[in-house]
């Protein structure tokens, strides 16, 4: 796998509709308009909105009110309703109201307006149909004037007093709705206030922002604890080539452990600068830097009293699933926290940051933990806040090497601290890496079905070293290298990341073909000092 390091409309409320003509729509068929207004903040019509004027003078004794067909209340019949005017309360029977007794209404307007059916035009009931009246039934119009019924001569100005019906029934609704709100308002109101007009009705948390303690296991916990020994590194190179990474204190010395390409353009002639998350800013150095291994160590040129180096882990044990941690500077936005969890391990990653024609190669821990472009050299921390990783590359949807501004994608890769601690000491012992070598020159192509040993080296040389480690154990030209160990390799980077995870002396047993042969070698590793 190659990756690359990363250095409004509103919604109108409905008018009322109008009168459809005839044929009416039938009860049972779902109403259009209905279902396109669903999702409006309101569902209440024009009338609510702007009521029309009531009469001035109503019927006294009307004999036939018609039923609004499209304000649902209870169950039953419209037609027991609709032919039967309204009976006003007993004079002697008692009203009661949140708000004392209601006033008297005038003479002849007891039935005015009318109160709102026991039934919708469209509800079904168990009563007896009355043909010509819609009952819900799909025997009626649901929608408009109802039908005349056989017999029955409306009188003058009936055919408007439907129409007139609906919208006085709605805005009845309306006004009684809003009433019982205002009832129940008050009362909870009187409620909470225990009888006091100047009591607050606000809860306030018992405990305040600034009491509040985080668990030390806590995302905000481990962030806190590990941010102030998080160091933003600015390299400005001396051709003015320069960018921005990230690194973290290795030790109370004042040794700070980075990636290789985020000093790499000020390593030779520039300036290198740390800054803490308080603001403060150290000038800064190279101790030794390994291209192979993406790995970089610099050191404060006057360091701080009172360091605090992040606590190493343990990468080998980590587990596909743990939580992750990441943070960095991504695009110059420094003490940036991401979270995540180990998407993978033993990922064979080579990288480049487009400066050079080598590449570093890694068996990385893979993250979805968002990672970015300045992301590189920051700590990878488990949940704990142990240091498991460097971030050092992320997967870009360009495909390429190379120097990119592309965004996380959820694929980052981070170099194991185990592997990291090995080459950070070196540098710092020694000022240049060691790297632990087979002593055989592999293909880089991706499709060998393995390592594939080539048929020469570069310029001309022996593919296999003379008397080198891969030659004592009887490797030549051709094999191809399956297993590392209990590993299954699969390219010629896949087999340099896992020895590179190793340390030179140690015994590995590889497993190759040769002439549709399988067979294993244990071959002690070499060394090869410095980056060539």
């Amino acid at each position: 796998m190659s990756t690359e390091n990363e250095g409004t409309e509103g919604n109108a409320v409905p008018a009322v509709p109008s009168v459809p003509p005839a044929p009416p729509v039938p009860a049972t068929t779902p109403d259009p308009a209905a279902e396109n207004v669903r999702d409006e903040p309101r569902d209440t019509t024009a009338a609510e909105a702007t009521p029309p004027a009531a009469p001035a003078v109503p019927p006294a004794t009307p004999t036939h009110v018609d039923a609004p067909r499209h304000t649902p209340t209870a169950q039953g019949t419209p037609q027991d309703h609709a032919a039967t005017a309204h009976t006003p309360p007993h004079p002697h029977q008692p009203t009661h109201s949140p708000y004392g007794a209601a006033p008297e209404p005038p003479a002849g307007a007891a039935s005015w307006p009318p109160p709102p059916p026991a039934v919708p035009s469209y509800a079904g009931g168990g009563a007896a149909h009355t043909p010509g009246v819609g009952n819900g039934s799909g025997g009626g119009p649901v929608w408009g004037a109802p039908s005349p019924q056989p017999g029955h001569t409306p009188s003058q100005g009936s055919g408007k007093r439907g129409a007139g019906g609906l919208i006085a029934a709605v805005a009845v609704a309306a006004l009684v709705a809003g009433g019982i709100g205002g009832a129940l308002g008050f009362w909870a109101a009187d409620r909470n206030d225990n009888g006091s007009s100047g009591s607050s009705t606000t809860v306030s948390a018992s405990d305040s922002p600034r009491d509040l303690k985080r668990p030390a296991g806590t995302v905000a916990g481990v962030a806190a604890k590990a941010l102030p020994s998080v160091v933003t590194i600015d390299a400005q190179g001396g051709d003015g080539e320069g960018g921005t990474g990230t690194g973290f204190v290795y030790d109370k010395e004042g040794h700070i452990l980075t990636n290789n390409h985020v000093v790499a353009s000020a390593a030779e002639s520039g300036e290198l600068s740390a800054t803490f998350s308080d603001g403060k800013k150290y000038a800064a150095e190279v101790v030794g830097r390994a291209q192979g291994y993406d790995v970089a160590v610099l050191k404060l040129k006057n360091p701080p009293a009172g360091l605090a180096p992040l606590p190493l882990g343990n990468s080998e044990s980590v587990a596909v699933g743990d939580s992750t941690i990441a943070i960095g500077a991504p695009f110059g936005l420094s003490n940036t926290v991401t979270t995540g969890i180990i998407s993978a391990k033993n990922r064979p990653v080579a990288s480049g940051d487009g400066s050079s024609s080598k590449n570093s190669y890694m068996s990385a821990l893979q993250t979805d933990a968002s990672i970015n472009p300045g992301n590189s050299g920051g700590p990878l921390l488990d949940a704990t806040g142990a240091v498991i990783g460097i971030n050092s590359a992320i997967q870009s949807t360009g495909g390429g090497l190379g120097q990119s501004q592309a965004g996380s994608i959820g694929l980052g890769f981070a170099i194991p601290i185990n592997q990291a601690k090995n080459v950070a000491e070196q540098l710092i012992k020694t000022g240049k890496p060691v790297y632990p070598v087979i002593g055989a020159t592999v293909s880089m192509e991706e499709k060998t079905g393995g390592a594939a040993i080539s048929p020469e080296g570069a310029a001309g040389t022996p593919s296999v070293t003379p008397n080198g480690p891969a030659a004592k154990a009887g490797l030549k030209p051709g094999d191809v290298i399956t297993k590392f160990n209990d590993t299954v390799i699969d390219s010629g980077p896949t087999l340099i990341g896992e020895i590179w995870t190793r340390k030179p002396g140690e015994k590995v047993t590889l497993t190759y073909e040769r002439d549709g042969k399988t067979s294993t070698a244990e071959v002690t590793l070499g060394q090869r000092e410095g980056d060539s």
